[in-house]
């Protein structure tokens, strides 16, 4: 067992981000059971949603010609182009039913239809908070481990967002996995890597 100050993050280990998902990242559905068994070892377990209303602007069928993985401008900067996935209330959006029911508490992100949402901490325009920093902080909470899906996107920013918030973050590599286009994986890693994240 973990000390008192140190949680377990699971990121976005939803439907939709498994295989047959909207959205699916390769091999999505294989860290469930050890992310399950990890969930023993800590006392605060925090676990993410994403949880877009039907038409967000992140989503490609929100903009005339475009298709899913295009790139766009949007006023709080680049934005991928993504198919609609985690759509409120949808089973796509579901935690994976083998996921246990163990977090403390289940932080919904990308809830706002203008602005897309990656990380646990804040909105993509890097200011508006999801309230779990102020939680953390309630709790006592220092040292953050962080697994689920996607390593290069949901993993990365907020692994990024928590070690510059002064947490001591430890990306569990084995217990992730990534979309990875483009490069995107490696970026994310030299990224985390770089903001001072311990990536194993």
């Amino acid at each position: 067992m973990h000390s008192d100050n140190h949680a377990l993050l699971v990121i976005d280990v939803q439907n939709d981000f498994c295989p047959r998902g909207a959205l699916a990242v390769p091999g999505g559905d294989e860290i469930v059971a050890p992310i399950n068994a990890l969930m023993d070892d800590y006392k605060t377990v925090v676990v993410t949603q994403d949880w877009h209303p039907t038409g967000h602007k992140s989503f490609a069928s929100s903009h005339e010609g475009k298709v899913p993985m295009e790139m766009i401008d949007m006023p709080y900067g680049p934005q991928v182009l993504w198919p609609d996935h985690c759509v409120q209330n949808t089973k796509g959006a579901d935690l994976h039913a083998v996921l246990r029911d163990g977090g403390n508490i289940i932080i919904r992100k990308g809830t706002n239809p203008e602005i897309d949402s990656y990380s646990a901490f804040f909105e993509n325009d890097h200011e508006t908070p999801t309230g779990l920093h102020g939680y953390l902080k309630e709790k006592g909470i220092d040292t953050l481990t962080i697994v689920g899906l996607a390593t290069d996107f949901c993993v990365n920013y907020s692994a990024i967002d928590a070690a510059n918030l002064g947490y001591k973050v430890t990306v569990s590599l084995d217990h992730c996995r990534a979309i990875d286009f483009d490069g995107s994986l490696s970026a994310a890693i030299d990224a985390m890597k770089g903001a001072g994240v311990t990536v194993e």
